[in-house]
């Protein structure tokens, strides 16, 4: 078993992500889907939708959530599914790095890989000193 990674984000930004992940990594050691939230969407319809994903991707080790933005639609959706039963984590700030570092340790349990995806995000900002 293995836990399932959910992208909640704004349109086109979770399948961009994946297909970036996908270069980088030909073949992905966890299942990841991307729920994107179009702005004129129903946050009630998306949340049963994201619900039904969710319990897909959940193979018994819980759900990751990486959102895209803390605060906006789609990680106020992520973070609800914890009160649909889903055992989750959710850690917003979503970026490329911050994706790979999860996938690079696949292996990992759902709470010491949600501190992984918020470490390889951080990590993944430089500031040029030039």
């Amino acid at each position: 078993m293995s836990v399932g990674v959910m992208l909640m984000t704004h349109e086109a930004v979770g399948q961009a992500l994946i297909s970036a992940a996908h270069h980088v990594l030909p073949t992905l050691p966890l299942k990841v889907e991307a729920v994107e939230v179009p702005g004129q969407a129903d946050p009630d319809v998306m949340r049963t939708l994201t619900e039904q994903h969710a319990r897909e991707l959940d193979q018994g080790d819980g759900v990751l959530v990486l959102a895209d933005l803390y605060g906006a639609t789609p990680c106020n959706i992520g973070l609800s599914l914890g009160s649909a039963g889903v055992r989750l984590r959710c850690v917003s700030g979503l970026n490329l790095p911050m994706l790979l570092r999860v996938l690079n340790y696949a292996e990992k349990p759902l709470d010491e890989l949600a501190e992984i995806a918020a470490t390889g995000g951080r990590g993944g900002i430089f500031i040029d000193h030039a």
